[in-house]
Order: C-alpha cells, then sequence, then structure tokens
C-alpha cells in the first residue's frame, strides 16, 4: 500500500454533541484526562482497575510482554466467577434481578443473582461429578436462555475451557469445532425457537458427533412437551444431571494467564480459527468497558442484542455485565417476529437504559419505517450502541433521531474476537461523528498505518494497527501458535487487524472495510464500506454490498448488490438515478460499473455481511468456509 494510495471518498462532516447533563453524570467525565492517564503509567492504570475486583493472590507484575506474547497480572490468582457472582451475593444483591429473559411468545423468567449463583454452583459440581476437570474442554450449543449462561460460567467455575458454538450452525460446522477442541461433553437442548419455529438442535448434535468417540455425555435441556427422548448411556436431561448435586462449588483457583475459552471466529474471513482467551486480563478488560464505554450504573437496565455465541455475547452478556453487576434483558428468537415492534415493546416493558444492537438490525428495522418504534415509550434508554460492522451515517442518524430520539449519545463501538473488548469508540462524554466508530478506549493504543508501519497523514487511508498489549487481547489460536503469530508479523511491532481505515484531524478513527474487501480501481484503492454507505444513504435504498470485479481496463471495477426499500422496483432509471448518487457523493473513481438488485444479502449470524459470498458466486469459484452463513 506504500505505492498506491487507499482513497477515503466519503465526506461525513457531521459532529453531534452528547447532552450537558450526560457528561456531567458520565463514569469518564473527561477522556483527555482519562487517557493521559493510562500514557503516564499503563501498568500502574490497569493495576489499579484490576484492584476493583477479588483476586486470591495479586499479582507480582503487571504485564510481562516477550514481542508478540503477552501475560498480565503475572503470578495472580482469581476464579472469574467469584467476581461475576459470590462477589455481589454477599454483598447484597442476591435479590437484584440479573436476567430478564422473554421468548418470541411473551413467556417470560426473572433470575436473580442469587438464583443463578445456586444454579451455576450445581452444574458445575454435576460436571466435576461426569469426570470434567480444569483445563477440560466442553462445548455448548444451545438457544439464548439463562441454562446457556449458567452452562459458560459453570465451566469456568470448574477451570473448565467452554467453547460456545452459536445455535444455528450446522451439523459439519459444529463437528469441526467439537473435534479442533476434543470436547469431552456438549451440553445442548431440544430446540431453538425462531420465528415460531421449533429448530431441533439435539437432532444437529446428534448428527455432528456419530463418528466421535471421544465424547462422554451429552447433556439436553428439553424444553418441549412430550419430551425428546434420551438414547443411551451418554445422554442426560440438564436438570436430572444435577440430581443430587449440592448448590455450592469451590471454586477452582484460577491463575490470571489460564485459559477461559475457546471461540471460534466467525468464518467470514475462511476457515474459522479458535481464539483463546485466559482469565485475569479478560476479566478486567470486560469490567473496565462496561464501566466505561457503556457507562453502566448501579440501577441500569442493560440489554445487548447479540448471543453468547459470539464474542459480543461472551463479553457483553455473560462476562462484562455480571462482574460490573448489571441488570440485563435477554430475548431468545428474531427481533422482528411476531412483528415489528417486537425489540421497542422490550425496550417500553423493561425500562432499558443502555441498548447495544448492530447496524444490520437498524437498517432492517429502517426499513420497516419509524411507525413501529413510534408506537412504543422509548424515554428510558440513555445510551445507544453498535456493533459487528461499521455503521454507515444514513443509519446512525435513523438511530438517533427515531429511537435515541436526538437525546442519546451513541457508541460506535470497533472491536474483535481476538481483542476481546471494544477498543476504538466514542465514549459517552465525546462528541460523536457519524461514520466514525471515534478514538482508541483509555488503554488502547491504536493507530492507522502503512505496510512499513509508520503513521498515515490525516485523512489518507491505510491499516488499523494496535501498538501496545491490553489486558483482553487473545493470548493464541488453538494448536496454531503460528496463526497468531501472523496478526503481530503482518506489519512491523504491530497488531494488524485486517482492517483499512482512516483518521481524521481529531483522532477519529473511520473504519473503512476489511483490509481484503478493498477494490483496486485503475490504481485508486477503494474500501467497501464507503460505497455500500454513499448507496444507502439514497431514499431507495435500505441495504447494499459491494465487490471488486476483474476489469481488462481498470484492473478491477465495482460492482454492487442493493436492496430496495418498500414502494420502490427496480428499473433503469433507478441504476442511473444511484450511479449519480455515488458520484456525488463520492466521484466518478467510486461509481459502481454494475448494480444488481437482490432480494436479501448473504450474512453471518451475527449480521456481517459475506462479500467473499457474493464475490465467489460472480466468479464461478468455491466460496470456502460457509458454516456461519445465516441462510
Amino acid at each position: 500500500m506504500s505505492e498506491e494510495r487507499l482513497e477515503h471518498l466519503l465526506k461525513q462532516e457531521i459532529v453531534v454533541q452528547p447532552p450537558e447533563e450526560f457528561i456531567e453524570n458520565a463514569n469518564v467525565k473527561d477522556y483527555e484526562a482519562e487517557y493521559r492517564k493510562f500514557e503516564k503509567d499503563p501498568e500502574n492504570f490497569w493495576s489499579s482497575i484490576a484492584k476493583e475486583l477479588f483476586w486470591y493472590e495479586r499479582w507480582k507484575k503487571v504485564l510481562e510482554w516477550n514481542y508478540p506474547h503477552a501475560r498480565w497480572f503475572v503470578g495472580a490468582k482469581t476464579n472469574i466467577t467469584v467476581n461475576a457472582l459470590d462477589r455481589h451475593v454477599k454483598n447484597g444483591k442476591r435479590n437484584k434481578v440479573a436476567f430478564f429473559w422473554e421468548d418470541e411468545l411473551g413467556n417470560e423468567r426473572v433470575v436473580t443473582y442469587g438464583e443463578l449463583y445456586r444454579l451455576v454452583n450445581k452444574l458445575a459440581n454435576a460436571l466435576k461429578k461426569a469426570g470434567i476437570k480444569k483445563g477440560d474442554r466442553v462445548v455448548i450449543y444451545m438457544p439464548l436462555v439463562v441454562e446457556q449462561i449458567a452452562a459458560m460460567l459453570a465451566c469456568a467455575r470448574i477451570g473448565a475451557i467452554h467453547s460456545v458454538v452459536y445455535a444455528g450452525f450446522s451439523a459439519p460446522a459444529l463437528k469441526h469445532r467439537i473435534e479442533d477442541a476434543e470436547a469431552k461433553i456438549i451440553i445442548t437442548a431440544d430446540v431453538t425457537i425462531r420465528r415460531g419455529r421449533a429448530i431441533p438442535l439435539k437432532r444437529i448434535v446428534d448428527e455432528a458427533i456419530m463418528e466421535l468417540s471421544f465424547i462422554k455425555q451429552v447433556v439436553v435441556l428439553r424444553r418441549l412437551e412430550p419430551k425428546v427422548d434420551l438414547i443411551g448411556e451418554k445422554e442426560v436431561d440438564f436438570y436430572e444431571f444435577m440430581n443430587g448435586c449440592s448448590d455450592y462449588c469451590e471454586p477452582e483457583v484460577m491463575d490470571s494467564e489460564d485459559p477461559l475459552f475457546i471461540l471460534y471466529t466467525s468464518g467470514s474471513t475462511g476457515k474459522p480459527k479458535g481464539v483463546l482467551h485466559t482469565t485475569g486480563g479478560y476479566m478486567v478488560g470486560t469490567y473496565y468497558s462496561m464501566k466505561t464505554v457503556f457507562d453502566l450504573k448501579d440501577n441500569d437496565v442493560y440489554w445487548c442484542t447479540a448471543d453468547p455465541g459470539w464474542i459480543t455475547g461472551h463479553s457483553y452478556i455473560v462476562y462484562g455485565p455480571l462482574i460490573a453487576g448489571a441488570t440485563q434483558v435477554i430475548a431468545e428468537g428474531a427481533p422482528n417476529y411476531p412483528d415489528f415492534g417486537r425489540w421497542w415493546r422490550l425496550i417500553e416493558k423493561y425500562g432499558v437504559n443502555i441498548f447495544y444492537t448492530a447496524p444490520t438490525a437498524i437498517r432492517m428495522f429502517m426499513k420497516a419505517g419509524e411507525e413501529w418504534p413510534n408506537k412504543y415509550d422509548l424515554s428510558s434508554l440513555r445510551l445507544l450502541g453498535s456493533v459487528g460492522e461499521p455503521i454507515n451515517p444514513e443509519a446512525w442518524l435513523w438511530y438517533y433521531r427515531v429511537i435515541g430520539k436526538e437525546r442519546c449519545p451513541i457508541i460506535d463501538t470497533w472491536w474483535q474476537t481476538e481483542t476481546g473488548t471494544v477498543m476504538i469508540t466514542t465514549i459517552d462524554s465525546l462528541p460523536m461523528k457519524p461514520g466514525k466508530a471515534g478514538k482508541p478506549v483509555p488503554g488502547v493504543v491504536a493507530d492507522v498505518v502503512d505496510k512499513e508501519g509508520n503513521p498515515v497523514k490525516a485523512d489518507k487511508g491505510g491499516f488499523l494497527v494496535v501498538k501496545y498489549p491490553w489486558p483482553s487481547m487473545m493470548r493464541t489460536i488453538w494448536k496454531n501458535p503460528k496463526r497468531y503469530e501472523q496478526y503481530w508479523n503482518t506489519i512491523p511491532n504491530c497488531y494488524t487487524a485486517g482492517d483499512v481505515a482512516v483518521k481524521d484531524e481529531d483522532g477519529y478513527i473511520m473504519i473503512l472495510g476489511r483490509a481484503d474487501d478493498v477494490i483496486n480501481v485503475s490504481g485508486h484503492r477503494i474500501g467497501t464500506m464507503e460505497v455500500e454507505s454513499a448507496l444507502v444513504s439514497h431514499s431507495a435504498v435500505a441495504e447494499a454490498a459491494v465487490i471488486g470485479i476483474p476489469d481488462p481496463i481498470k484492473g478491477e471495477a465495482i460492482k454492487a448488490f442493493v436492496i430496495l426499500k418498500k414502494g420502490y422496483s427496480s428499473s433503469e432509471e433507478l441504476v442511473d438515478s444511484l450511479k449519480q448518487h455515488v458520484k456525488a457523493e463520492l466521484g466518478a473513481i467510486a461509481v459502481p460499473s454494475k448494480i444488481e438488485f437482490v432480494g436479501k444479502l448473504p450474512k453471518t449470524r451475527s449480521g456481517k455481511i459475506m462479500r467473499r459470498v457474493l464475490k465467489a458466486k460472480e466468479l464461478g469459484i468455491d466460496p470456502g468456509d460457509l458454516s456461519t452463513l445465516e441462510d
């Protein structure tokens, strides 16, 4: 990229100020002061945060950095579940609500910290009785129910390494993950309910483990009546599995660097890889970001719409919020079933204050129209968040205006499975710039550089990197340490995220897309996000994805796949109008040479557009791993 400049075309100059009242009450009132505190003494910065949590033994050293390998809170001993459960139960929060759970039919369940504590302890004892020891792997393939979260915590309680697989993966995808982790036990359910349909999970597990002799037991949460049959000695009912078990399990004393979980990345970039996170640093990182990025207060009701099958669910449903003592809403099923009012109804019902969701969901609701959220009282909301991919300015402004009623700051968060926690955002007291994720979170040293690692000038595109270790960073790729080292060896002395970005004069970073999605038109390198954003800002367009296709003259040309809003239909006039619109927004170089109107786009189940699937189809080549394709 030293020879070819990455074009930054989208000139989005809107700046939105957070309300004064919000800044006055924010956990971080002065971002610059907090960041300077980190810069002055990084180890003392993290040490002071870690001291707010419970440790059996304190660390001898905060950070040991042998490039590219880090160890955090060296020599410290803890157990993450003691910080997520015991601490609160002993400090007067036994009867505080941990989770309000609801399904698509409105069936609900309220679980306190005390109740969750007892369930986790009983399940931990049952796992021990079944022979699971510290370091053993347990695969969890469950719907978004309280038992799924309890299963994760029960593993952590006894030092077993959990690997959660999203309940929607196919049998071959599940088998690959079970085999790679060499799991001894699988915890699953008979079904997950989505769009009114019961999707059979146990049948998928049966198929996945048919040839796997190392599986000792399959634990099945039976939700439907009549109850699904259990076959053979290996299969056991979830609640019967805990029969006779005490509701207190002595927590395993874990070294700070002991593994906590393996999570296989979504495969949007190719073959899934098992990202390994450890105990102490991840615990401190998730706790800190809940307090700072999400501005969490003790009386907040917080809702992250992700699933624990993804890193967002691990960090911002299970570990971060529970360590911080939050009350949460979790909802099984589709966001727009039985109708497009479902999410807004839940916000009104439970008085949600902090709402964290994905741009793909926001655009879906935009397409459905403002009348749905306008039916409900959303006045409890005080902070909105976005995660999963860059949010285009059009969707950002709709979210701000229609959902937040122009009084809720929006945190547009950039981070990855590999980073463990949010790395870049507009900490709530900062001015917001729609389309730009924001600045590095205090504790993170992020920059935009060229291939040699030199910072690029303001408003010039480059590679997004992190230049200093952080506590929640992954430690390795399971069974593939060389793959881990590639992250640190692509650009000298940097963690390379694989994204291209641009930084403005104020230090705000805008993510332009994946480096491998960059389109090279006549020597101009153009990020997919900007072209897609320009298309979506046209009044007729609900969603768009663009790819590069071979062109004999330009090297690559841009092809766009466009989903139209209700009331619009494809025509030559509309194609011309879209091209003129992109030209006006970005310039002639970014105008798609072809536009195809489609009914849907290939996405991972976490909502990321799988551009490589579009490209493979276009070029007639094998698209590679499709295990995470939503449909």
